[in-house]
């Protein structure tokens, strides 16, 4: 077992003791925060490899932490895995959209955690989208490492997700990409959402895309591409 530091935060001493224990015992090096602000500070001086972040937080919560670390390009690279006991599906659809790599419903299974843990790790290994070159494609840039799409040279607002689909699949126009392929490219292998989720990226995308939104194209019974020509 390798030596990655995790970050847990949380403002429930015995779920931080609990997670301690059980990520230590594990190998990993564990820190330990009560309040998004003093994890935001930390990830901010020393690198971290992993946030295990609880939604319900006094002060910065949860999501408006996730939110900072995806939008800064010295942090948006750092997994996030949520903790929280707000379970419904709205709520994990919510998290997930915000960036995070997965998402566990408290009370949670220590064994159930470390699998997750361990799977992040796994799927951190494989660089899928290369960050040092920008598209310019039928008037749209997208920047990867700024994480900005440009449309006609005005910015357009999209969600992690959103920003890793169309990066995707822009990055190979005419390449048809199954929706399996999507899920595995933008989360990693393991991602805990079925792959039908990508068609509800895309309509949200197209949408944003405005009159460009035809330059993803349904491919029938196999996923989707980018239009080589507009």
């Amino acid at each position: 077992m390798g030596k990655e530091s995790i970050l847990v935060v949380d403002d429930e001493e015995d779920i931080l003791e609990l997670v301690r224990f059980h990520l230590g015992r594990e190998g990993y090096d564990v820190l330990c925060a009560e309040t998004g602000e003093d994890a935001w500070r930390i990830v901010k001086e020393m690198p971290i490899d992993l946030l295990l972040l609880d939604l319900m937080l006094p002060g910065i919560d949860g999501l408006e932490l996730t939110r900072r670390l995806k939008n800064d390009p010295k942090t948006a690279k750092i997994p996030v895995l949520m903790l929280s006991a707000k379970g419904e599906e709205v709520d994990v659809v919510t998290g997930l959209e915000m960036g995070a790599d997965d998402y566990v419903t408290k009370p949670f299974s220590p064994r159930v955690l470390l699998a997750r843990v361990r799977a992040v790790f796994r799927r951190r290994t494989v660089p899928i989208i290369p960050d040092d070159e920008m598209i310019h494609i039928h008037g749209l840039m997208i920047d990867r490492g700024r994480r900005s799409l440009y449309i006609d040279n005005q910015p357009v607002d999209l969600t992690y997700t959103e920003f890793q689909v169309l990066a995707l699949l822009a990055a190979r126009p005419g390449w048809v990409f199954t929706r399996t392929q999507i899920v595995d490219a933008v989360r990693g292998v393991d991602y805990p959402v079925t792959d039908r989720s990508v068609d509800v990226q895309i309509v949200g995308l197209r949408k944003k895309l405005g009159d460009y939104g035809h330059l993803i194209e349904t491919v029938r019974g196999v996923g989707y591409r980018f239009k080589e020509r507009p």
